[in-house]
């Protein structure tokens, strides 16, 4: 996947540590379990066309937290490019 920039961006995260730098929207959102006004970070990924082919062809979407402690996470789709 390559790092997209998502709309509304509000800072980018990670450049200062070596790493590519991930543009991110800070939102705050309504948990079931955390509830209303929970803080959440939101990014884009675009999927290669190679990605996109097995996407296409029913393979998962797999996310890698670094680290050994997961954090809470969501994944979703964005709205296709205006």
């Amino acid at each position: 996947m390559l790092i997209g920039t998502i709309e509304g961006v509000t800072r980018v995260i990670g450049k200062s540590q070596g790493y590519l730098g991930l543009p991110l929207r800070d939102e705050v959102m309504n948990c079931t379990v955390n509830g209303e006004g929970t803080p959440a970070m939101v990014t884009a990924w675009q999927p290669t066309p190679e990605e996109l082919a097995r996407l296409n062809a029913g393979a998962s979407v797999h996310l890698r937290v670094l680290g050994t402690v997961h954090p809470p996470v969501m994944v979703g789709v964005g709205d296709p490019p205006a």
